[in-house]
């Protein structure tokens, strides 16, 4: 079974200075029939202007996962001793398990260049956890054509651990080539594109497009044009 969620359905947040689409309820956005897709709570496409974003802000049990599609974002954070302050490039994933409590700012590190960036929240598999920060490059060879793991229950094969059931890929996938991700029927899958075109068990998504599958064994990918996209296997 497969649901498209379309990206001009999403919820909008217009601020000036950030423009949001929000494919489950967030903030002043509330929609009863998206509210989550299993563990998965918040899938955000934010556009940040240059000079703006977020100044410091709370957060606590929670597995917040930021990917970078295009320029720059300043993060800093008081997480252990003396705290963490990075810039977060396109290709490079974040990580914050904000567990116990964590404050955070988030700004755009250009004054003119716009921030894209998908910002996603998972809830954890328990609360509690002491907070954590990561952040890792992985490049584009790595995702070109294949299902690069990025963040995974155990930190296998080079990816980033995170408090939950849960396995994130990344892949940028050229036009005219297909890809086959296995499962079992009992997980759920959600595939975010970013860019391009991508046919997903049949079903054709568009950027910013979303597909929440259920009940199956194995999830078909194929580019018609060059794509950038997210695939997530939850329990």
């Amino acid at each position: 079974m497969i649901r498209i969620r379309k990206s001009d359905d999403r919820g909008r947040g217009e601020h000036g200075w950030l423009s949001a689409r929000h494919t489950f309820s967030f903030g002043d956005y509330y929609d009863p029939s998206n509210i989550r897709f299993r563990s998965m709570r918040v899938m955000n496409e934010d556009r940040v202007a240059g000079g703006f974003g977020f100044d410091a802000h709370p957060h606590h049990d929670m597995e917040i996962i930021t990917y970078m599609v295009s320029g720059a974002l300043a993060h800093k954070d008081g997480i252990g001793a003396g705290g963490h302050s990075a810039v977060l490039k396109p290709g490079e994933v974040q990580r914050i398990s904000a567990g116990t409590g964590i404050v955070h700012s988030e700004h755009n590190a250009s004054p003119a260049e716009t921030a894209h960036l998908l910002q996603i929240w998972l809830m954890p598999d328990r609360k509690g956890h002491e907070p954590r920060y990561d952040q890792k490059p992985f490049p584009d060879s790595e995702r070109r054509d294949a299902l690069r793991l990025v963040a995974s229950t155990d930190g296998t094969a080079g990816s980033m651990p995170i408090h939950q059931d849960a396995r994130i890929y990344a892949s940028l996938l050229s036009a005219g080539t297909s890809l086959e991700h296995t499962t079992t029927p009992d997980r759920g899958v959600w595939v975010q594109l970013i860019r391009g075109e991508l046919s997903v068990n049949g079903q054709t998504l568009s950027p910013g497009d979303g597909a929440a599958i259920e009940n199956e064994s194995t999830v078909q990918l194929a580019a018609s044009a060059a794509s950038e996209f997210l695939l997530f296997d939850l329990a």
